[in-house]
């Protein structure tokens, strides 16, 4: 098999949430142009502080070798499909947008992601976003594009508290879906098994 010129990292943000999207990261460098020196501090996008991932995100899109694209799928389409399905078209996406030739490409997924079978070089990491850095670096490019949605939503429904949780199962979250019901950014499906495990309707 040929040598892959390039590498890309996967991961994604939003799986839980009872609100917003999932948002699929892809990051693609050619084959050992960076080192870990380059990338000395990074970490998972969830274990940096808020103003580390943005000053991560800024510098990432000054690399000149260096491309991105993430990709978000919206509450309706999770409640419809599920969000397996979700995650798997924003990765297919993502990875589209990065106009690479598959066959060019050794894609490396965080977790249980798995890219499309025309992808025949990839590799699935448990724990990715913690021993590869192109894999932390997809994470932080979902996290931030996915948190700055949900600061945007907070202000279209300031009554939920979207820029604080960022659209998860919190109990100041909980505590606004009782007292406003739920609005166009909520998922159906997952708010129903919430429900459903605590044994008490909102």
């Amino acid at each position: 098999m040929k040598k892959a010129q390039y590498i890309i990292g996967i991961d994604e943000v939003g799986r839980g949430p009872v609100a917003g999207p999932v948002t699929v990261g892809a990051v693609c460098m050619p084959q050992a142009v960076y080192s870990w020196k380059d990338f000395r501090g990074l970490k998972d996008s969830k274990k940096l502080t808020e103003e580390a991932r943005e000053l991560w995100f800024a510098r990432l899109r000054g690399m000149e070798d260096v491309s991105y694209s993430t990709t978000s799928i919206k509450e309706a389409y999770i409640d419809t499909h599920g969000i397996v399905p979700a995650i798997n078209k924003a990765l297919a996406q993502s990875l589209r947008k990065l106009n690479v030739a598959p066959e060019e490409c050794l894609v490396l997924l965080d977790g249980g992601l798995l890219a499309p079978s025309v992808y025949v070089q990839q590799k699935t990491i448990i724990k990715g976003d913690e021993k590869e850095y192109v894999i932390a670096l997809a994470s932080i490019m979902a996290k931030v594009t996915r948190d700055r949605k949900m600061v945007r939503f907070s202000k279209e429904f300031p009554q939920y508290g979207f820029e604080a949780h960022k659209g998860y199962g919190t109990a100041q979250h909980y505590h606004a879906l009782k007292k406003h019901g739920i609005c166009p950014l909520h998922r159906k499906s997952f708010l129903k098994r919430s429900r459903a495990s605590a044994g008490n309707p909102l």
